[in-house]
């Protein structure tokens, strides 16, 4: 009895020393540099004792790839439909930690003041990934611009694509363009649908400069902390969840994107 006794606190003993080795580790988190990673780095600052290091991303990077073959520990990037579809592209499985915040997708103009100046046969970019195509495409029919096909009035039940349009007034023409390299063309369209953290990366100001902004009540695209299902219930990716759901961290997303970038706190945004 004895000698099991003895067994037994040795692997107690040793599983509390892999457990505090485990809470020692860093933690890895792939973000984007606007707002993630400022939103990230925030958090370091109120939670010194946990530690992450953050690998902003650059374009052409996926962050759930990254996530998938073990090089990151999550990413904060990403809204729920998007990581849908990748779970599908990439054949993975991933888990939701938290929900925190969202960025309005914006519709811009640098030719044009309103949308009633926007030319016949006008040139709209919109991103060209899956769900964010379709989430431009309800922008766009929200501010007029287009009509889709009937059925096609909640983003979060159908995606829609360009041949889902049954009208489009002024025959705008649709380009399909890489969401980081939209704001690098605005000069060249009529009209550019933009992402929220790529329009502030290249100093818009979307709750001022947008001329159509998406809503933000009941909006599915809340951006989120995704990692793996074996992670989910690691102490520290829920420590680090705790801390971007806060209202410490909700009031830094408040006051530092004056509107363009709001906790879901503040909007009952669809989880």
């Amino acid at each position: 009895m004895l000698k099991q006794t003895g067994l037994t606190l040795v692997v107690l003993g040793s599983l509390l020393t892999s457990y505090d080795a485990l809470a020692l580790e860093t933690l890895r988190i792939a973000a984007d540099p606007v707002p993630h990673a400022q939103i990230l780095e925030y958090v370091r600052k109120i939670d010194p004792e946990l530690k992450i290091k953050v690998i902003e991303l650059t374009s052409g990077i996926n962050a759930n790839e990254l996530l998938a073959h073990g090089d990151v520990d999550a990413n904060y990037t990403q809204h729920l439909p998007y990581l849908k579809s990748q779970e599908q592209a990439l054949g993975q499985k991933f888990a939701v930690a938290a929900t925190v915040h969202i960025e309005p997708l914006g519709i811009y103009s640098q030719r044009h003041k309103s949308f009633a100046d926007v030319p016949v046969k006008g040139t709209v970019a919109v991103p060209n990934n899956v769900t964010n195509l379709s989430r431009a495409l309800y922008l766009l029919q929200d501010n007029g611009l287009i009509k889709l096909k009937p059925g096609f009035n909640d983003p979060a039940a159908e995606q829609a694509t360009p041949k889902d349009i049954a009208e489009n007034p002024k025959q705008l023409k649709i380009l399909e363009v890489e969401s980081a390299q939209i704001p690098r063309a605005l000069g060249d369209l009529d009209l550019a649908v933009i992402n929220g953290n790529y329009a502030l990366e290249a100093g818009l100001v979307p709750a001022k400069d947008a001329l159509g902004l998406e809503k933000v009540e009941n909006n599915p695209y809340a951006n989120i902390l995704v990692t793996t299902p074996k992670l989910l219930d690691d102490p520290r990716i829920k420590r680090l969840a705790k801390d971007l759901t806060s209202p410490e961290v909700a009031t830094f997303i408040t006051d530092s994107y004056t509107g363009s970038v709001l906790p879901v706190t503040q909007v009952g945004a669809r989880p």
